[in-house]
């Protein structure tokens, strides 16, 4: 095994590309209210258009993928290209030791900001969060950084194929409870027991927070799954359903606290693996996009081509390991990588090659701050479009929906909460003001 990075080569310190940052900021674009505003225009006026990009930005609920479901693996995937970038230059100007201390301390870092996003302490254990979005991107992160000193590109390929495969491998054949960990189908296994308050309990479960069972001290209903689950003795494999496979099976056994989807977690402890391979392909990315023997304009046709052939790839793949995001499949690792690549080439192209800059200067703001501007949003209740409502809610929303258009009010309030989102970045960014973990 080698253990010389292609971060230790003596390369010369890469420069940052705008293109990542623009292409960072236009992926939270959509997360800090862009959704909103097309919401508000299909309400205004429901048209081909209109309808198709309302339900692009709706998680599948399950199988499947649309646009919304690309917005967090490809953050995770420019974390990777960033890896290169920024550890290339540490070991450069420092040591391999120093940019294990950088990952692993950024990584814990952003572990714990994941736990504080998600409410901190604010609830009594075991109402409280482990494993979020930010968190997920820490794991990812410190498991990509790690790997990126420690290996050569082959060895790092050959990684990551290994993570794909073994996941699969591990859905696919390890044996499991016959249980569905669902909450309707618990219900239904209640209603045949002949409890038909525990079916009530088990589908109101959810509805609000406070009777989330895995969130409540001994829990009646949380006693009772578990009750449903150790009396189920009957084995089955190669399941992908919903609550109803390996993954979700783990979480139910050994993930503590709060699980975002009832009995499980769609950010849970085995789907971390695959989540890694996405970061790494990212890292792919990254190095491609330092070689400077390569010629721009064939970076460019290499990661289209090379994102086109993960896409199809990972469709293929999808008939028999089917492409779910909640629970991070390989196919899904694939058709989302693919689809990363296929757009980090389009903006290397226009921003960093053609120099087409101007228009993608707002997404750059956003890009250079994106956990600050999350974490705003999250103190802000979730959205800028709640500050905005002060500005142009209420009566003036009102008034827009009665005497304008049907709509014309949400919309309104959408726009001047992204206005409000760049007026932030864009404030932060003259004033050189970054969070850097």
């Amino acid at each position: 095994m080698t253990t010389t990075s292609p971060a230790a080569a003596g390369a010369p310190a890469p420069q940052r590309l705008m293109s990542l940052d623009a292409l960072r900021g236009f992926d939270m674009f959509w997360i800090l209210g862009a959704d909103s505003l097309v919401y508000a225009l299909n309400r205004m006026s429901q048209t081909g258009p209109t309808k198709f990009l309302a339900y692009q930005l709706e998680h599948a609920e399950w199988q499947g993928f649309r646009f919304y479901d690309l917005i967090f693996p490809l953050f995770v995937f420019m974390v990777g290209a960033s890896i290169v970038f920024s550890l290339t230059k540490t070991i450069a100007g420092s040591s391999r030791r120093e940019a294990v201390k950088r990952v692993v301390i950024r990584g814990a870092l952003l572990f714990l900001i994941g736990i504080f996003y998600s409410g901190g302490f604010t609830n009594p254990w075991p109402d409280m969060r482990l494993m979020g979005v930010l968190n997920r991107i820490a794991l990812a992160y410190l498991g990509a950084g790690l790997l990126f000193i420690y290996f050569k590109p082959r060895a790092l390929v050959g990684i990551c194929a290994g993570l794909l495969v073994g996941y699969w491998a591990l859905m696919t054949f390890v044996p499991i409870r016959d249980i569905q960990l669902e909450k309707n189908n618990l219900a239904t296994l209640a209603e045949q027991a002949g409890d038909s308050q525990l079916a009530k309990q088990f589908r109101e479960a959810g509805n609000v927070s406070a009777i989330n069972p895995s969130a409540i001290k001994d829990s009646p209903v949380w006693a009772a799954s578990e009750r449903m689950y150790l009396a189920t003795t009957n084995r089955t494999t190669g399941k992908f359903d919903m609550g109803y496979n390996v993954a979700c099976h783990l979480d139910f056994n050994y993930l503590p606290g709060k699980k975002w989807d009832l009995f499980w977690d769609p950010e849970g402890i085995l789907s971390t693996l695959p989540a890694i391979a996405t970061c790494l392909m990212g890292v792919f990315t990254g190095l491609l996009l330092m070689k400077q023997k390569i010629d721009d304009r064939r970076k460019v046709t290499l990661l289209i081509g090379l994102g086109v052939a993960a896409v199809v790839l990972g469709w293929v793949w999808g008939l028999q390991f089917p492409v779910i995001k909640k629970i991070w499949t390989s196919s899904y690792v694939l058709v989302a990588g693919g689809y990363s690549a296929i757009l980090m080439g389009v903006f290397y192209l226009v921003v960093d090659v053609w120099k087409m800059r101007a228009w993608c200067q707002p997404f750059v703001w956003i890009g250079m701050n994106s956990i600050t501007i999350y974490l705003t949003k999250n103190f802000l209740g979730g959205s800028f479009n709640r500050l905005s409502a002060r500005l142009v809610g209420g009566d003036i929303s009102s008034w827009l929906n009665a005497h304008v258009a049907k709509g014309c009010g949400d919309l309104a309030v959408a726009i001047v909460g992204l206005l409000l989102a760049f007026w932030f970045v864009r404030f932060l960014y003259k004033r050189q003001i970054f969070l850097r973990l």
